[in-house]
């Protein structure tokens, strides 16, 4: 009587369903349509079948008798029905038929063919000929793969439908690169119902493919002939309005000249949709979609590669705190952490919304990761102090500072607490319970620095090293690694994503110099190599001796100057710089310099084993000295007193120039 009248979640509960009933493909070829289709694929196939016998026949034996022509024909349609299904030809999709569907279709007429003659055989019918199994095999072919080519043809290509959208409404494009990319790209793009692209030609990265056709589209000359074919189609009044970048390794200084020509004659630059995006199921997804190029395109960056095993081996199983989690360098940081299999990943921030999303997409991307989330300010050494004794970390990376120059300006009693004072207490607790090792995130702002922040910098560098130096001499303890790099793309107060804010209200993009050089490196990469340092800093026998308690240094290419961003920025958004958007130069801002260094001149570079990575000449100095005075600037600090903190600073960063007024009225012009 209970079961009857029960309610609630265990109400109606079925059966479950086995993981094969569950599993869509197995749903889906119970279903009626998907029988249909099969059912239908077997009649054609078989009706074709038929008809390859009386064909065969009349070319093996022309004029000879064709026996009992009914059994026959029936015999060779169950002949290629059973040879057909070890190459699963009733579940061909002919729409996206391929060159691996007519293997199965080739291997089912050599299986097809050789089943008929056996079945002739058997039945005491001798063959017409000798021949007659390759003839027969031959018909097979034409005529079961003759039929997918042609519907898929004609439905890859659709006349009817293109011909409902007028020329006129099509957008006209040029497609950069003949290779597969531009290859899966025609074929999407043939696969739309209503095409919205119509595509002029292509031109090729060799000048060896020029004359040829790729899907009946005429590859019109090389890369480097881009002027003359853009020329020349405006001659005839067919100029493209989109060039259409097709070849995913067209990047760095390649394409900013296909920017700057396509500039010149106001052609718009896309980038096609990523090769897993063209897959031909996806048609109704929109796939032939064009994208933007993105920013990180045109640095003119090689892939690096990176020791992943030996990555692995020092995370894996250790426990391992971030600090400043939230930021740009934490959070990637964490996310390369967590895919290396550490015992447990302790997340460390001040603030709480930045610290909950990188939690939460942990949570997400890396389920099996035990995580702390730890809301601290690593000024406040007590906190810190008992935050490392509670976790008990093994491996730090200590990414947690104040980074953005005029903001440390207007605040550097702040920056230095923060990065002075809490990479002292944070070392210092690290230290105290037995870190193996901890990695400190640098800048080059701190190279002959003009800036509170990039002496700040410093001064946290100095004491690394220190540390660093006596554990290596002792023979013991932990070891500091210190990573100095440029600017990252996309960072938290990094120019991109202003000129981003700017454009979108429509200018004008502001620089402070014409002359104003930066470096950049794209955040998965910088990360990437910080992992690697962490893995040869830490290590004995991977340096040499000289080098030992020197800063790594990431190989950061050449400087780009911000003017030449700020245009390319513009042409990306499809407009032109100086005509839809103004460059306005402001002038240098408190603690700006024109050009960032990656060496200081007393610390000479000195190359390592591994590509991307530099390294710094230790400056030596003693870390009761460092932190005396790191003490010393704190408690300045702490009352407020901001000159005497600042005097202390240059008396241990010599090198640093303050350029505290910067040079607001010299807006420069070009």
């Amino acid at each position: 009587m209970g079961g009857e009248g029960q309610i609630g979640p265990a109400a109606g509960r079925q059966k479950p369903l086995t993981e094969a009933e569950n599993c869509p493909t197995t749903r889906r070829m119970a279903s009626p349509r998907w029988l249909f289709r099969i059912a239908l694929n077997v009649v054609v196939d078989g009706v074709f079948a038929a008809l390859a016998v009386p064909a065969a026949y009349w070319m093996a034996a022309p004029g000879a008798s064709w026996p009992d022509p009914l059994w026959t024909a029936l015999a060779g349609s169950g002949a290629v029905i059973a040879g057909g299904l070890p190459f699963r030809l009733s579940t061909q999709y002919w729409r996206f038929a391929g060159i691996g569907d007519l293997l199965g279709v080739a291997g089912t007429s050599v299986l097809g063919a050789l089943l008929f003659a056996v079945s002739l055989q058997a039945a005491g019918i001798g063959l017409p000929s000798a021949s007659f199994p390759i003839i027969h095999t031959l018909a097979l072919f034409a005529l079961l793969g003759a039929p997918r080519v042609l519907y898929r043809s004609m439905r890859g290509h659709r006349p009817g439908s293109i011909g409902k959208v007028a020329g006129a409404d099509r957008q006209a494009v040029l497609l950069i690169g003949a290779g597969e990319g531009a290859d899966l790209f025609l074929r999407a793009l043939g696969q739309e119902r209503v095409p919205h692209l119509r595509v002029l030609g292509l031109l090729a990265l060799s000048a060896r493919q020029a004359g040829r056709r790729i899907h009946g589209h005429p590859i019109l000359g090389s890369l480097d002939a881009l002027g003359e074919v853009l020329d020349r189609l405006r001659a005839e009044n067919r100029l493209p309005s989109t060039l259409v970048v097709t070849e995913p390794n067209l990047t760095g200084t390649d394409l900013t000249r296909l920017l700057e020509e396509a500039d010149r004659h106001g052609v718009q630059v896309r980038r096609a949709p990523r090769p897993t995006h063209l897959h031909p199921a996806a048609q109704q997804a929109g796939s032939a979609e064009l994208r933007p190029v993105a920013i990180e395109d045109l640095l003119n960056r090689p892939q690096v590669p990176l020791d992943r095993e030996a990555m692995a081996r020092l995370i894996q199983g250790r426990r391992v705190l971030v600090t400043g989690a939230g930021g740009t360098i934490g959070s990637e940081l964490a996310r390369q952490l967590a895919a290396l299999g550490p015992e447990k990943l302790i997340l460390l921030d001040n603030g709480e919304y930045a610290l909950w999303q990188i939690d939460l997409e942990l949570a997400e991307t890396n389920p099996l990761v035990p995580r702390l989330a730890v809301i601290a300010d690593i000024r406040d050494q007590v906190r810190v102090r008992a935050v490392f004794e509670a976790a008990r970390p093994e491996l730090v990376f200590h990414a947690a500072a104040l980074k953005h120059v005029p903001m440390v300006e207007a605040n550097p009693l702040e920056g230095l607490l923060t990065n002075a004072a809490g990479t002292r207490y944070v070392a210092d607790a690290a230290r105290g319970v037995g870190v193996r090792e901890m990695v400190l995130i640098s800048t080059d702002k701190a190279v002959n620095p003009s800036s509170v922040m990039g002496a700040s910098k410093r001064l946290a560098e100095m004491y690394c090293q220190a540390l660093d130096i006596a554990a290596r001499r002792s023979g013991g303890g932990m070891r500091c690694v210190t990573v100095r790099f440029g600017n990252v793309l996309g960072s938290t107060g990094s120019v991109v994503p202003l000129f981003q804010r700017q454009l979108e209200r429509g200018g004008p993009l502001t620089v402070t110099h014409p002359d104003m050089r930066r470096y950049f490196m794209t955040v998965r990469e910088a990360v990437g190599l910080v992992l690697q340092a962490s893995v040869v800093g830490g290590s004995d026998g991977f340096m040499p001796e000289d080098t030992q308690g020197g800063i790594f240094v990431l190989d950061m290419g050449d400087p780009v100057k911000i003017v030449d961003l700020a245009r390319q920025m513009i042409r990306l958004a499809g407009l032109r710089p100086e005509q839809d958007v103004e460059i306005r130069f402001t002038g240098l801002r408190p603690g700006e310099k024109l050009y960032e260094e990656l060496f200081h001149g007393k610390e000479p570079p000195a190359p390592t084993a591994y590509p991307g990575l530099l390294m710094a000449t230790p400056r030596t100095a003693d870390p009761a000295i460092v932190g005396r005075a790191i003490d010393e600037i704190a408690g300045a600090g702490r009352n407020g007193q901001v000159r005497p903190a600042l005097t202390a600073l240059a008396r241990l960063v010599p090198e640093f120039e303050h350029n505290s007024e910067g040079d607001l009225n010299a807006a420069a012009s070009e």
